[in-house]
Order: structure tokens, then C-alpha cells, then sequence
């Protein structure tokens, strides 16, 4: 063993002892200690190989990021994984790619995107920013994803793709949903950031469409802090993002790499001179959207967790469900996946109307014994301001996702949550509905 080596191993193992020292002082009192709706759960593994791509000193994205890269694609099953650095810059990069100038029948401006009212921001922003047109369709309640039957509504001459998540986890019957564009010629992006490891029919989520995307903030499966990824079983579709992430430069060069077309300085592109630097020669109008490897460093020992994590959800959501079905006059409950299994992301309870309370008198007991909650993304996402004026179309009524704005609310059910912190969070739900 080197000098180095040696000592590699002994911060290693100082590493590991902080950590365990940290949390052995780590204490749960029902009540007191917030439940949280989702969190980071690492153990000395993450810490260890975060110190240890801090001493490398490779500030930018390098060859750890290239490695959780292979190794997301072959977890995920697409040939291509893509990371930059967030879901929403995944978001972002995805659907740009679809107007891109490489791309045969891009998406040009004025063009139709159809996709969820009920949707986080950022899955419909990139749409507004490249300057096309969102298509708004509604979601079922239980299930809150979108219903084929809503995407053949919403088709015109101008659909030219469909952007959808997979609602917390649960996903949507992207089998069907990829035959559809198949046969209308539309692209299909699926957003994946809250259901990493759900799968279709036993096809994982993610390698249906022509792109997809994931996140990796805290709250999802796997955390790299900040952070998310593109991936594609396209190598054209994996060059086009790539160029948006990296300032929308024609060169596919990774970082710290010179020639490795072997002709840098032979391209003769747009006016430019003949043998302009390919490395600083654009094609997109693009970002820079990279990682770093720090992060992933982490995301590394997390995607090796990511079986156990999933577990962990699955069973949190269950036994949670079974509990709260005594209630099921009060709450519209989440379904169980018809199609596949899902990775859930939180347990979505929808108060019923005629209820003796509302959401917000529940979610407000929830919070005053430390249980957090969450809405469910933003409701009807044309109810808030920052989308007055934009240019849309609202292809069916948009009734589940006004529902979805005053009576949904989901509790947490990752990881983080073990048996005890568990069955407080179903006490408190006991507390407030037992002598309704």
C-alpha cells in the first residue's frame, strides 16, 4: 500500500467515525422531531466519498461525474445518462433539444406541446421559454397522472410532442403514451424526477420516450444535494442535450479532453473561418448546466442504495395506505399501480367534498405535531400569476386539477421514515379523524 493510500484509509476511517458520532446523538421524540415529507438518507459511505473527491480537487464536472454518468444509464436501462445540475436544468436541456437545429422535424416556435395542468413548474416552463405553445390537459384523481383518452383530445395539426411526469412516482401508461406519439409522429419526453426506479409492464421508466429526465434534490430516491440528469437511448438526442448543457458548443469533448474527433481545428461550420476551434464553435443557443463531481461522488454510493431506498418507499406507502383506508369516507386514497410498480414519492390524499373538514384544516394539525406536508406540485399551475398572459391552449376542462389546488396534500414516506416515526404520523391522522 502507497504512502498514499495509507493515508486515504485513515480519513476514511475518521470519516466514518464523525459520522457515526453524529448520529448516535441523533434522537426522535414524537412531537418534537419534525417528520419530514422527504430528506437525505446517507450513511458514512456518501461523507467518505465526498472527502475523497474533494482531495482531487476537480472542481468542475470530471471522471467521477463520466462514472456515475455509465452507471446511471446501465441502472436505468438507456444508453446515455446525461448529468447536470438539477431536475429542473434536466427539464430545461431535454426539451430544448427538441428544437434543436440538428434535429429532423424540430419544433419550431408557435408549435404544441401537450402536457399536465397539474404539473411542477419547471416540466412546463422550458415549453413557454423556447417560445411553443403548452397544450393543458387534466389529470384523474387517485392516480393524478394523464389518461390517453386526454392526449387524443388534445391532438391538433400543431402537437408536435407531450411532456408528462410520473405523477410521485406512480407511473403513467407510458407503454401507450409512446405508441401514441409513435402514430402521430410527436416526441415524447417523460419526466421521471419523482419516480426513479418505477417501472411499466416491467420496463423501467425513463426508456420510453425520446428523452427523459430525473432529479436528484433531496427529497427524491437517490440525492446528490443539487442535481439531475437527461437520458436517451439516442446517441443524436445525447450529443443535442449535451450541446445545451455545455454552452451549446458543437465540440462533444469532455471536460479536460482536446481532439478527440481528431480534427478540432478541420470543421468548416456556419461563416466561420475554416479550422475555427471546434472546442469554441456553437450550434445552440445553450447553458451551462454541468455537475460537479462532488456530487457525484455521492450520487455514486447512492444509486448503489437505490434498491433498498425504493424498498423502503414501497413499504412506508402501503402499510401507510392500509392504515388510512378506516378513513377512506373522508379522503379520495391513492391507487395501487395497475400497470407496473411504482417508487412512490409521498402518500397524495385528496380531501373529499362534503367532508367535515377541509385540506387545510388537516394539514394544519399535521404541522402542529411536526408532520410536514406538501401540496401536490402546483395545483392548476394556470391559477398562479407568473402564467397570466401566456400563450396556451386548454384542450379538456381542468376540474381534477382545481381540485387538486384546494383539497390534495400528500405526507412523506422515504427512507427516512422507519416504524416508529411511521406509526406516530398515523397516530396524529388518528388524533384528528377518529371521533369524526
Amino acid at each position: 500500500m502507497s504512502e498514499d493510500d495509507e493515508l486515504l484509509a485513515q480519513i476514511d476511517a475518521l470519516v466514518a467515525k464523525l459520522w457515526k458520532e453524529r448520529l448516535a446523538r441523533a434522537s426522535f421524540t414524537p412531537g418534537t422531531t419534525p417528520v419530514s415529507y422527504a430528506g437525505r438518507v446517507f450513511d458514512e459511505r456518501e461523507v467518505q466519498a465526498l472527502v475523497r473527491a474533494s482531495l482531487d480537487f476537480w472542481l468542475t464536472a470530471g471522471p467521477v461525474a463520466g462514472d456515475f454518468e455509465r452507471e446511471l444509464a446501465a441502472a436505468v436501462g438507456t444508453r446515455y445518462a446525461l448529468l447536470v445540475n438539477s431536475g429542473s436544468s434536466a427539464n430545461l436541456c431535454a426539451i430544448s433539444a427538441l428544437g434543436s437545429p440538428k434535429l429532423k422535424g424540430a419544433l419550431r416556435p408557435g408549435d404544441e406541446v401537450i402536457t399536465a395542468a397539474a404539473a411542477f413548474p419547471t416540466t412546463v416552463n422550458p415549453i413557454i421559454q423556447n417560445g411553443w405553445v403548452p397544450v393543458f390537459v387534466d389529470i384523474e384523481l387517485g392516480g393524478y397522472n394523464v389518461p390517453l383518452a386526454h392526449l387524443e383530445a388534445a391532438l391538433s395539426p400543431r402537437t408536435r410532442a407531450v411532456v408528462l411526469a410520473h405523477t410521485m412516482g406512480f407511473p403513467f401508461d407510458a407503454e401507450s403514451v409512446a405508441a401514441f406519439c409513435r402514430a402521430h409522429g410527436l416526441f415524447l419526453v417523460e419526466d421521471c424526477c419523482d419516480a426513479l426506479g418505477a417501472t411499466v409492464r416491467g420496463k423501467q421508466v425513463g426508456t420510453f420516450g425520446d428523452l427523459a429526465t430525473l432529479s436528484f434534490f433531496p427529497a427524491h430516491q437517490i440525492t446528490t444535494g443539487e442535481g439531475g440528469a437527461v437520458l436517451t437511448r439516442s446517441g443524436k438526442m445525447s450529443w443535442i442535450a449535451r450541446a445545451y448543457r455545455d454552452w451549446g458548443r458543437d465540440c462533444w469533448c469532455d471536460p479536460g479532453e482536446d481532439d478527440v474527433c481528431r480534427k478540432r481545428f478541420g470543421f468548416h461550420l456556419g461563416t466561420l473561418p475554416d479550422g475555427f476551434d471546434h472546442k469554441f464553435t456553437y450550434s445552440h443557443i445553450g447553458y451551462n448546466l454541468k455537475a460537479l463531481d462532488l456530487q457525484a461522488a455521492i450520487g455514486r454510493e447512492q444509486l448503489r442504495k437505490l434498491p433498498s431506498f425504493i424498498a423502503a418507499r414501497r413499504r412506508n406507502w402501503t402499510a401507510m395506505r392500509a392504515h388510512l383506508e378506516r378513513y377512506e369516507r373522508f379522503f379520495i386514497l391513492p391507487q395501487p399501480c395497475a400497470i407496473g410498480e411504482p417508487s412512490p414519492f409521498g402518500l397524495v390524499l385528496t380531501v373529499r367534498e362534503g367532508a367535515p373538514f377541509t385540506k387545510n384544516d388537516i394539514t394544519a394539525h399535521l404541522e402542529s405535531r411536526k408532520v410536514q406536508t406538501r401540496g401536490l406540485f402546483a395545483g392548476n399551475i394556470l391559477r398562479h400569476p407568473a402564467y397570466d398572459g401566456i400563450a396556451h391552449r386548454v384542450a379538456t376542462p381542468l376540474a381534477n386539477s382545481d381540485v387538486v389546488a384546494t383539497s390534495t396534500f400528500f405526507v412523506g414516506v422515504y427512507p427516512g421514515i422507519d416504524d416508529r416515526r411511521r406509526e406516530y404520523v398515523l397516530s396524529v391522522f388518528d388524533e384528528f379523524l377518529g371521533a369524526l
